[in-house]
């Protein structure tokens, strides 16, 4: 079956995990994890991404994120591309980092904002990384210290990536971000703080959440069928893995979803006009672009039009491996390569922008 295309647009919640290839360690230790955090910070305040709930387990992350004018999956690019990197050079390996693609459940805001980020930041509970919520009060590695004011939000850009004099916020996103969840508490923050952690404490027995995981009202309502008897039989089927929410907002999205996708469609550049457009840019011939030959821009300009073809514009990856005469494996070889290329050149992302 194939996998169905993501959820993306300006303000929607999304609850984001991501899983070290093959079950494997992400975060080997704390450099690690601050490597990804300072990445994070980044990312988040260059692409105006609101993130109100973070926790780090040695073999995958949570997130919930609201993204802004940038899409969802160019923020998570960037994220973990870049931290990809900078792990493989430090443990000295190569290949992929993170377990295929990235999961991400679009929420409906009302019912559960405040239960993700409870969730989200009791995962380190759960885990057996800490032993109880006293020492969750002092975790470094989620989200949950910084909310109760325990540590320094590390979120906020470092003061090397601050801007100075008239430019300089008042206040970072981030900071904005954990005000804007102690608002849902109380009028104080002192006050606030305390009837969080009570929140955060009644949560503790509730176990894993597995409704947390996407897929429209019945695993919304933690797959009880007897809550939704009342309601109509087409409200109660409707459902979506990608989304999290009653049986009308999983409609709204999915309706929204297929408006864009037919907007997009409509204005999606041909193969052929990507192919003319790569052979231009690399000043190539189609010949050289589908030789074998193994010339520099060559090879470049083959990982650019893949990554280009099957990322940014939804083209199959068999169409590409008919054009360049290679194998799949071949086609997404060329794709890592591509997104490399894309990510680290601002006149290639200018020109196919």
């Amino acid at each position: 079956m194939p996998r169905q295309p993501r959820l993306d647009a300006p303000g929607l919640l999304q609850h984001i995990m991501a899983r070290g290839i093959e079950g494997r360690e992400i975060f080997k230790d704390d450099q690690d994890r601050t490597a990804f955090l300072e990445r994070l910070a980044t990312v988040l305040d260059e692409t105006q991404t609101q993130c109100y709930a973070w926790a780090l387990i040695p073999n995958h992350f949570h997130a919930l994120l609201r993204t802004g004018a940038i899409p969802l999956s160019k923020v998570m690019r960037r994220l973990m591309t870049g931290y990809a990197v900078t792990f493989n050079k430090r443990h000295r390996r190569n290949g992929h980092l993170f377990q295929n693609r990235y999961k991400s459940v679009v929420c409906e805001e009302d019912p559960y904002l405040l239960e993700l980020i409870r969730y989200i930041h009791l995962n380190p509970l759960r885990a057996g990384l800490v032993k109880g919520l006293k020492e969750l009060d002092k975790y470094p590695w989620s989200g949950h210290s910084v909310i109760l004011g325990r540590r320094n939000n590390p979120l906020i850009p470092q003061p090397r990536d601050r801007p100075n004099g008239p430019d300089r916020p008042d206040k970072f996103l981030a900071e904005k971000t954990i005000e804007d969840v102690l608002l849902h508490f109380g009028g104080t923050m002192r006050v606030a703080r305390r009837r969080y952690r009570e929140f955060v404490k009644k949560g503790i027995d509730k176990g894993r959440r597995p409704e947390f995981q996407g897929g429209g009202l019945v695993r919304s309502a933690g797959g009880n069928k007897a809550g939704l008897l009342g309601r109509k039989k087409e409200d109660r089927e409707k459902g979506d893995a990608r989304i999290l929410g009653s049986g009308d907002f999983v409609s709204s999205i999915v309706k929204d979803a297929n408006d864009a996708m037919d907007d997009k469609a409509q204005r999606r550049v041909s193969l052929d006009d990507l192919v003319s457009r790569v052979c231009s840019r690399f000043k190539l011939t189609l010949d050289e672009l589908v030789s074998k030959r193994r010339k520099r821009e060559i090879s470049r300009a083959r990982a650019v039009l893949c990554y280009l073809a099957v990322d940014e514009l939804d083209y199959s990856g068999e169409d590409l491996a008919r054009i360049l005469a290679i194998s799949g494996r071949g086609v997404s070889d060329c794709r890592d390569r591509g997104q490399k290329i894309v990510d680290n050149s601002e006149i290639i992302r200018e020109y196919f922008s």
